[in-house]
């Protein structure tokens, strides 16, 4: 620098001195002088330029031998390979480095010059983990990116250029090799090894005929924690645990890790398979390393080698696609079949009693002549009712006529003795006695003039209110005493307000779930989404179609529930319509709004069921979880409806309820995980409830809660434990409830403890446990107190069963959790089991919607015993 200097100096004094001297100088004197000097900077500048400069040396290299060499500042060392590059085969070239001296305080750096590629790196190679986390290797492999060429056969260089600016001598060792089985086969397993700083990558092409495939990668244990990639064919390729995620398809996996791959999304019609082993565990659920005391500090990694196997695998055809949903949709269409060939048996069964029991001939004169002595034939319809509409015996509570009910209690008798039975029971004279212009003309008032606040026959005078639900012996005529045109608008008003809850929540789940498959389409993070990757099959934008399409049986099964219910429907008003005595005065309140929102919960479950699964995550789970929690609230509603019509709680009340449930639902997945503080508030707010909900139903809504509650407390355990030791009044009531109160202490003091991660199940088990149990009180109640199940309920009751055991076996199965890293969860994938299509958690969507159906036939057969028995004959409990 100095001499550059010194000669723009002097060139510069020159110049002006040979533009601006005398004439007397000759230019030729000024020439000469200033090249002299130009000549003597110029020497010494070559010489120094030499003295400083590295020596390069350039070396024919041969594959598969291994070169052991030395490198300084001061030397630069260019290894030159030459191979025959082919259209139509793949040749994998892989350059393995490492570092043999002990320390250096500057990296050797290599670079690899391809015809159409650069790839450097420096060793030893340091990558980063989290916290800034730094790893150093020392020893290096990589895979050289393979560009296509156009020529049949071509000969192709690459240089290895090997240079460092340590001054200190470095000694390494540098060996090219081709790659065994760099193009990987269908269905052939390649074993291979791979570290954090010796990455591996395969070419795969699709076979003619094979337009999509899956690609699997094993291995015996668990960590290190790894990535499989898929990419285009493109350099570079991105092999580094610090940018594998740029592009293409990726996941972390343990021991199991799939991806489908289709050939619509690569034009080149391949693709490279790329494994990375991380530097770190935490993203698969290992432990994390200490933080580093010092910012710059270098960790030891240890030994991050991992054995992994892969092997593609031709994906499902289209056939298989349309038997599956063949499949699926016979499956829940013979369903409707099945329950119109009941109706159609039942209608001619019943066609055939009416035949034989209405014929006049087999009447005997007596018989006869009392019947028209009371101005009806044997046929009257007032007294028989219409036969022609009693279709189906598929029905939550049956309404039927006069004859079939009859006949089904009284089928046991002979012929002659039924007819008398009918004639002279005691329904007939209570009908025939009462006015039947007075009846029909108060049918026939518009049900839009009648409001439950309009007029209350029990609000008007609350002492009978305390006098009548507080006996101790209740029939459901005591609590069922309201206007039945009131409370049928009562009850109508939970199909609404359940119709207007699924809008206004599916529509936002609806545009989210759509949201968060565009992302795992746009990014490639297979770790956003929790499949079943061993079984899921894509169809358009939709990654696991199957998981989806097996929901159909709740929406399918929903509809046909809601068909059955608006045919017994329109049959139960057709009776009322002809004041028939069975539907007026006998067996349990019909009203069917619970029954029409019960089945509008169930076509719910599958549309959100199949939301949840399309991108299966922790943060949607509520989508799948939200209607499951509705459909077990209605259900224990429609319980206690059954024999409490009159003080069952309002669709206002009941939702808001459930919208507490499912608040409680999503700060339980946010906040709860480990979360002791959220625990404790949860579990106080249960036993509270509990309790509250146990004295609602222990004193049939006949208290206050108000600021002399603790006086009446103390006043009732001083009368009845103190002063006199007495037995509770409602036995019965009390122990469903005592019982009730166990299960849900129960439940409280396990999530305390225990505080299980998914928070969203353990509420679903809540409301389950709770619905078996009070069930279970039900039915026993129900044979304790004389009744019986007919037959068609007990098919129902067993069927039901069986399917639920079935379907929670599969339930189980857990083919993956979001309770744990995506890497964990793909653990537990398995294989499809039924059609090449379907896997376990399918089965459960197909088990679980028909034993969902089955259970609400339950519920709407289980008390067709009690349509021909009087009202005040039927126990409250």
């Amino acid at each position: 620098m100095f001499l550059a200097s010194s000669f723009s100096l002097n060139k510069g004094d020159t110049m002006a001195k040979c533009w601006k001297s005398k004439p007397r100088l000759s230019p030729s004197l000024c020439s000469t002088s200033f090249l002299t000097r130009f000549l003597t900077v110029l020497l010494f500048t070559l010489h120094w330029v030499s003295s400083e400069s590295s020596d390069v040396v350039q070396k024919d290299a041969q594959f598969g031998v291994p070169y052991q060499d030395t490198v300084t500042s001061h030397n630069q060392t260019i290894y030159s390979f030459n191979h025959t590059v082919s259209r139509n085969k793949t040749e994998g070239v892989r350059v393995s480095v490492e570092l043999l001296s002990a320390s250096t305080k500057s990296p050797i750096l290599f670079v690899i010059r391809q015809k159409q590629a650069v790839l450097s790196f420096q060793v030893p190679l340091i990558l980063r983990g989290l916290y800034q986390r730094k790893y150093q290797y020392t020893q290096v492999g990589r895979t050289l990116c393979q560009p296509p060429t156009l020529a049949v056969a071509e000969t192709q260089f690459f240089y290895v250029d090997v240079s460092t600016l340590s001054t200190s001598t470095v000694h390494y060792r540098l060996q090219v090799s081709r790659v065994e089985s760099f193009t990987l086969q269908t269905d052939t397993k390649f074993t291979f090894n791979a570290t954090p700083s010796q990455p591996q990558f395969f070419k795969y092409v699709f076979p003619d005929g094979v337009d999509t495939v899956i690609v699997k990668v094993n291995s015996e244990k668990n960590f290190p924690c790894s990535v499989m990639s898929i990419q285009d064919i493109q350099c570079p390729v991105y092999d580094l645990d610090n940018n594998v995620a740029f592009i293409g398809m990726y996941q972390t996996m343990t021991k199991k890790g799939a991806i489908t791959v289709q050939r619509k999304d690569f034009p080149s019609n391949s693709f490279y398979v790329v494994v990375v082993v991380k530097t770190e565990d935490e993203a698969c659920g290992g432990p994390l390393k200490y933080y580093p005391l010092l910012p710059d500090e270098l960790l030891d990694a240890g030994n991050r080698s991992k054995t992994l196997d892969v092997v593609v695998y031709p994906a499902i055809d289209s056939e298989v696609y349309v038997m599956g949903m063949l499949f699926c949709l016979g499956i829940f269409l013979s369903f409707y079949v099945l329950t119109f060939l009941v109706a159609c048996i039942e209608n001619k069964r019943m066609n055939r009693k009416r035949e034989g029991f209405l014929k006049p001939g087999d009447m005997s004169p007596a018989e006869t002549a009392s019947l028209l002595g009371k101005g009806l034939t044997p046929a009257s319809p007032y007294e028989y009712g219409s036969f022609a509409d009693n279709g189906s015996t598929i029905s939550s509570e049956p309404v039927t006529d006069s004859l079939a009910s009859a006949e089904g209690n009284y089928g046991y008798m002979g012929h002659e003795a039924f007819k008398r039975r009918l004639i002279s029971s005691h329904h007939v004279a209570i009908h025939f006695d009462r006015s039947l212009d007075t009846v029909g003309r108060c049918r026939q008032e518009s049900l839009s003039s009648v409001e439950e606040d309009d007029y209350d026959t029990l609000a008007d005078v609350d002492s009978d209110k305390n006098i009548v639900r507080t006996k101790k012996y209740l029939c459901v005529s005591d609590l069922a005493r309201k206007d039945k045109r009131v409370l049928n608008k009562k009850y109508q008003i939970y199909f609404w307000n359940i119709a207007t809850i699924a809008v206004f929540y599916a529509l936002p789940v609806i545009q989210l779930v759509i949201t968060y498959q565009t992302v795992v389409n746009v990014t490639g993070n297979q770790d956003i989404c929790y499949y079943n990757f061993l079984c899921a099959h894509p169809l358009g934008a939709l990654s696991s179609f199957n998981n989806i399409l097996s929901n159909l049986g709740y929406v399918m099964l929903g509809l046909l529930f809601l068909l059955i219910i608006l045919q017994r429907d329109i049959i139960h008003n057709r009776a009322l319509m002809r004041n028939d005595i069975n539907a007026l005065e006998c067996g349990i309140p019909k009203h069917f709004g619970l029954f029409y929102a019960m089945g509008t919960a169930l076509m719910m479950e599958g549309l959100l069921s199949a939301c949840y699964h399309v991108c299966p995550n922790y943060t949607n789970f509520q989508f799948d979880t939200s209607f499951m929690y509705m459909i077990a609230g209605l259900c224990m509603l429609k319980l206690y409806q059954k024999r409490h019509p009159d003080i069952n709680a309002s669709a206002y009340t009941a939702y808001a309820c459930l919208a507490a449930v499912i608040f409680f639902s999503v700060l339980g997945v946010v906040f709860g995980k480990g979360n002791t503080a959220f625990w404790i508030v949860f579990s106080v707010i249960h036993i509270l409830a509990t309790m509250l909900l146990s004295t609602q139903l222990y004193y049939m809504g006949r208290w206050r809660l108000d600021s002399g509650i603790l006086r009446r407390m103390l006043y009732l355990i001083y009368t009845d434990c103190i002063r006199q030791c007495s037995g509770p009044m409602y036995i019965d009531r009390m122990v469903l409830l005592v019982m009730g109160n166990i299960v849900n202490w129960s439940l409280a003091a396990y999530g305390l403890i225990k505080r299980p991660n998914d928070f969203a199940s353990y509420l679903l088990a809540i409301a389950i446990c709770n619905l078996l149990l009070y069930f279970a009180f039900y039915i026993i109640m129900k044979l304790r107190s004389g009744e019986r199940i007919k037959c068609l309920a007990l098919v129902c009751v067993l069927f039901t069963a069986v399917v639920w055991g079935f379907a929670l076996f599969f339930f189980f199965q857990g083919l993956s959790t979001w309770q744990k890293t995506p890497a964990e969860s793909r653990e537990h994938n398995r294989d499809c089991i039924l059609l090449s299509f379907f896997d376990d958690h399918d089965i459960w969507h197909f088990l679980s919607s028909i034993a969902m159906f089955g259970s609400f036939l339950v519920l709407l057969t289980m008390d067709d015993d009690l349509d021909t028995v009087q009202r005040d004959k039927i126990y409250v409990f």
